[in-house]
């Protein structure tokens, strides 16, 4: 077999590991493998800013979350970019088909405007924000989810997850302290932001006293709360409040909610993550609810 006369390796054998280098790096890209830690992406890292964007500018990124926004039709898409690999998991029709311009890019582009540490999975669409939702419009929801100042993306993310899961109307939220419709919230969340309105609210006590008006019962969820929380479901319109970690409810939600409950826990630790006990509670109530 003739070798060549660079490193002493067969043309098969560069063949193969040309091979072997795309299909890992279409692995990257996919998300499935983490992208090695190496000087340059550190440096990348290190000297990357986020862009600037307008109040009416959203970026979002990753297959699920790219794909729930294409398929949302209250979503006003400004443009898409995405790579030829990820236009294929897309299932994309021809672009000149789609009603929004598409731009061909490879992954590191997006790393330059996302950062490298960005999962993007070789997508990221440019949008407005959703249309703003009012309290009223969910008086027909038996169930919804109340946030007090809860402020990690990531943790309000897994929350929408657990939201649409448990068939929740809405996640509400407060203006200050809380984050707003991002890339990072809509890939944690990974689809759920399109799925259930996100509602950030001026004050939230007074948000609370309109859905008394409205027929909900609400239940703030606190570590010290009188009785567990399947002995305070009652009636059939719920909205469970929950605190941010460390400081819990403010004094001011908790004398505004009608009642306060607490999640028993049998084990050694008494606390959990806001969003795993966010799933925990949306549980207990979907079950009274149906029972």
């Amino acid at each position: 077999m003739s070798k060549d006369d660079t490193g002493g390796k067969s043309a098969k054998d560069t063949h193969y590991a040309k091979l072997r280098r795309a299909h890992r790096d279409q692995r990257r890209e996919r998300g499935e493998i983490p992208t090695p830690r190496d000087d340059r992406r550190r440096k990348q890292a290190e000297g990357w800013k986020a862009p600037a964007l307008t109040p009416d500018q959203v970026y979002l990124y990753g297959l699920h979350t790219v794909r729930a926004a294409l398929d949302n039709p209250e979503r006003k898409i400004i443009k898409l970019s995405v790579s030829q690999n990820a236009a294929q998991r897309l299932e994309l029709p021809d672009f000149a088909t789609l009603p929004y311009p598409v731009e061909t890019v490879l992954p590191s582009d997006l790393d330059k405007v996302l950062g490298p540490e960005a999962i993007h999975q070789g997508v990221m669409l440019e949008t407005r924000p959703l249309p703003v939702r009012r309290l009223e419009a969910l008086k027909d929801s038996p169930l919804l989810l109340v946030l007090d100042q809860v402020t990690d993306p990531h943790n309000v993310g897994a929350i929408m997850r657990s939201a649409v899961a448990f068939n929740a109307g809405a996640v509400i939220t407060t203006q200050r302290h809380s984050p707003t419709e991002s890339g990072v919230l809509a890939k944690t969340a990974s689809g759920a932001l399109e799925l259930i309105p996100y509602i950030q609210v001026t004050n939230l006590a007074d948000a609370l006293e309109e859905l008394h008006k409205l027929g909900f019962l609400t239940i703030g969820l606190d570590s010290e709360g009188p009785e567990p929380l399947e002995g305070t479901l009652s009636g059939d319109r719920i909205a469970l409040v929950m605190g941010a970690e460390g400081k819990g409810l403010r004094q001011k939600t908790r004398a505004t909610c009608k009642a306060l409950a607490r999640l028993d826990m049998p084990g050694a630790i008494k606390s959990l993550n806001v969003s795993n006990a966010a799933a925990i509670a949306l549980y207990a109530t979907q079950r009274h609810l149906l029972s």
